[in-house]
């Protein structure tokens, strides 16, 4: 029996990809992975003040007391950074809930993921003002996770609608909480709903640090269980089959989904879009393997989020427009466009 599914796992993505599956799916994502450097490097040029190439190269190598040198190295290359690794953990968070759910409407917007741990966070600002914003983390880890586990609940039994409606519920409660903190926040609410609203105009070297081990772990966890993932993908009866312990591996991988989230949620807010859309581009691109759909996912994820926020704080200047509005303006054709082009599977194949 373990032999017959293992089998069929194997020949399902060789199905779909050729034998240089692998190396085109290792091109595709050095492209992005380049485009990424490329969208960060556009970033250190340009802004309210633009930069020449020659200077951002001599503030690079030679870095000074300068407004050039405060520019790149204190505000611009930070927040590319955060960009980057941000959307890096919104995807794999993204493609984690799909594959746990078996539902492509999951993500860390539409479990309630996200709401769970901007509303935590917010309520320890607001309410608990003298409360280290060093723990924020931790915090948006318990209020995603309740989140996550009230959507569960609801949707016990049930299909991939009465999910979505489960986390749609739930979302919506938590969205009414979150406007009554930000009224209670007083003169701070117009800076609280631009935080809500998804962004990364705050990102600093001391935030990245904070969010880089939330990501990456969430990341590296998801590559570490890439056969209980392979199996979980063909279904909850064959991951039975082959001897996974459900009860334990349905906790991890929604740990390691929200994980992310509560390294992103405390500098970014609410950022939607990505991690419902970069796990269904990277499908539709038909990596050869478990493995290499993550690494698209993040590269995508990644790509995705530095290109929407490289264009936030340029399109109007001096304002800026929330992200998460852009990642929708650029990755929303594309999404579209891909999934006219190819078939769209009812179930979150992994």
């Amino acid at each position: 029996m373990k032999s017959r599914l293992s089998s069929a796992a194997a020949s399902g993505w060789n199905e779909r990809w050729p034998p240089n599956g692998s190396v085109r799916s290792g091109a595709l994502t050095v492209a992005l992975l380049l485009a990424s450097a490329l969208l960060c490097a556009g970033g250190l040029l340009l802004g309210s003040r633009p930069l020449r190439l020659d200077t951002l190269l001599s503030v690079l190598l030679h870095p000074n007391d300068a407004i050039e040198s405060i520019l790149v190295w204190t505000l611009r290359l930070p927040r590319s950074l955060c960009a980057f690794v941000g959307g890096v953990g919104l995807a794999v968070s993204g493609l984690l809930l799909q594959t746990l759910t078996r539902n492509p409407l999951a993500g860390p917007g539409l479990t309630g993921v996200t709401s769970g741990a901007v509303t935590a966070i917010l309520l320890c600002f607001v309410l608990l003002p003298s409360f280290s914003s060093a723990y924020y983390p931790l915090v948006g880890l318990l209020g995603g996770l309740s989140a996550a586990l009230t959507t569960a609940w609801i949707a016990r039994g049930g299909g991939p609608m009465r999910l979505a409606l489960g986390g749609i519920s739930v979302s919506l409660f938590l969205g009414a909480v979150t406007t009554y903190l930000i009224l209670l926040s007083g003169p701070q609410s117009t800076a609280l709903f631009f935080w809500l609203s998804g962004g990364f105009q705050g990102g600093s070297w001391p935030q990245l640090l904070a969010m880089t081990p939330w990501v990456f772990i969430g990341l590296g966890g998801a590559l570490a269980c890439l056969r209980v993932i392979t199996l979980f993908g063909l279904s909850e009866q064959a991951a039975a089959g082959m001897g996974v312990n459900m009860a334990l591996w349905k906790p991890v991988l929604l740990l390691l989904a929200v994980l992310p989230v509560a390294g992103v949620a405390p500098v970014a807010g609410h950022v939607a879009f990505v991690g419902l859309a970069s796990p269904h581009i990277a499908r539709l691109l038909n990596p050869p393997g478990p493995g290499w759909l993550i690494g698209l996912t993040a590269a995508l994820g990644g790509t995705m989020v530095v290109a929407a926020d490289l264009a936030a704080r340029t399109i109007v200047l001096p304002r800026e427009i929330p992200v998460s509005i852009v990642a929708a303006l650029i990755g929303g054709p594309v999404f579209l466009h891909l999934v006219r082009r190819h078939r769209f599977s009812s179930q979150a194949e992994v």
